[in-house]
């Protein structure tokens, strides 16, 4: 996390008609955390990106900078079962989807 992700967090909170002090109010961050983070000064941590992910109403990916999973992930599947290489692409995005949602989110894995 860089001073991209602090640049991408001060777009979110204007997006969401936020100031800084209503975005420490709604994440529980203090206000001066928060301008080290939007300077770029302090990385954010994964938690600190949840809420305010959540706050500003954006996902994790976009205050990150990381993209989609779909523009992120390499793969290479073999068809099986009658399964096109579009269909099997599909259905490992719809896991990988699945998966990053759950991490973004903060939900540990079932073990």
């Amino acid at each position: 996390m860089t001073t991209t992700t602090g640049a991408q967090i001060e777009h979110a909170r204007g997006a969401a008609g936020l100031s800084q002090r209503a975005l420490s109010d709604a994440t529980g961050i203090s206000q001066p955390i928060l301008s080290r983070i939007i300077s770029g000064d302090r990385a954010a941590k994964m938690p600190e990106l949840v809420v305010t992910a959540w706050s500003t109403g954006h996902t994790i990916a976009q205050l990150t900078g990381t993209g989609t999973v779909a523009d992120r992930a390499q793969c290479a599947v073999r068809a099986t079962n009658d399964f096109g290489m579009d269909r099997m692409r599909e259905a490992l995005l719809s896991f990988l989807e699945l998966d990053d949602y759950l991490r973004d989110h903060a939900i540990p894995p079932m073990v």
